[in-house]
């Protein structure tokens, strides 16, 4: 008899709209095998491993199974934590429960990853820059409504691509619109300019605003910065993740121009400058920032990411606002000695 495989999965990537939807799909296949399911979602940040692990292996009162999601793998990095998780998915073969271990990421320990069947296992990539517009325009088709190509290319360029932050922006078109409305470039700024919630990219916009002072510059991403940690989405890992995509988009920029001459429009777009506005912001970037700046940038947010990762929450809030400072007013140079700002 074949053994039966455990009902753990193992979910990366950064495409968390198609991810959700798969998660959402398990457990509307557990919910049919069993009827009631208690619904349990943790964070690696916050949780003791050891507490998820005794929540699945209790029974519940009032339901047949239950069906826990535990986010941010990557973050699990103790060899006893490990060991417990790898323990617990050779054992769960007999067990209703189910268990889908999350990361953003691509992987997370090799040690985990062996422990999932091959067959439970999936990486979400980002779709490819030519499939994002596609995906706007069927979603609006799906819903009664059209959209020109000027504000798909808004739309892109000002939200987060996956096919989550898109579904959930593109959505608020619904409720101020009747079906068959033609969603144009102004519906856009209407919407979502006056409505967007800030994070990574519009602090980005707002580090590499030319137009104002570095300090300015320091006094605005700072404001920014502080509405993303009162926000919903607030982690230090996302706005690090999402800037360190910014500086290295920079640096292709840099790249595509480093022989003096302008690339072809196909360039640019192949490499991800899709719209105008994308291309004027990162020209408006490369104007602050030289190819050795943006390395020393990128040094910075990755020596950044590890303090907070190894420190836990005690300096985040420090940590990122002096990294905000060292981006606008030192060009990447972490302050040396005390600076009074």
């Amino acid at each position: 008899m074949a053994k039966t495989e455990a009902e753990v999965y193992l979910f990366t990537g950064p495409e968390n709209g198609n991810k959700s939807d798969s998660v959402f799909a398990l457990r509307a296949l557990a919910e049919k095998k069993y009827g009631a399911v208690d619904f349990y979602k943790y964070y690696a940040s916050e949780a003791r491993i050891a507490d998820v692990l005794a929540q699945l292996q209790n029974e519940s009162l009032f339901s047949a199974a239950l069906f826990v999601v535990l986010e941010n793998a990557e973050l699990i990095k103790q060899k006893a934590d490990i060991d417990m998780l790898v323990a617990y998915i050779k054992g769960a073969s007999a067990s209703a429960n189910t268990l889908v271990i999350e990361s953003d990421e691509n992987s997370v320990d090799k040690k985990l990853e062996a422990a999932v069947p091959a067959s439970h296992k999936k990486i979400f990539w980002e779709m490819f820059e030519n499939q994002k517009p596609q995906w706007v325009r069927r979603y609006f088709d799906q819903n009664g409504f059209s959209v020109t190509e000027d504000a798909v290319e808004q739309i892109l360029d000002m939200v987060e691509n996956d096919t989550a932050s898109l579904r959930t922006e593109c959505s608020r078109f619904f409720y101020c619109f009747e079906k068959g409305h033609r969603v144009t470039v102004e519906d856009v700024d209407k919407i979502l300019s006056h409505n967007r919630e800030e994070n990574a990219f519009s602090l980005f916009e707002a580090l590499a605003d030319g137009d104002r002072s570095p300090w300015e510059r320091l006094e605005g991403s700072l404001a920014i910065l502080q509405k993303i940690r009162l926000s919903r989405d607030s982690s230090s890992v996302a706005v690090i993740a999402g800037l360190t995509y910014c500086f290295r988009q920079l640096r292709t920029y840099h790249l595509l121009y480093a022989d003096g001459r302008s690339p072809a429009e196909s360039q640019l777009r192949a490499a991800g400058f899709s719209s105008k506005t994308a291309q004027n912001r990162y020209r408006k970037a490369a104007r602050l920032w030289g190819a050795g700046t943006v390395s020393s940038i990128l040094a910075l947010l990755s020596a950044t990411d590890m303090a907070i990762r190894e420190s836990g929450s005690a300096q985040e809030d420090a940590r990122l606002a002096l990294l905000v400072y060292a981006i606008t007013v030192k060009n990447g140079l972490f302050p040396a000695a005390y600076e009074a700002f």
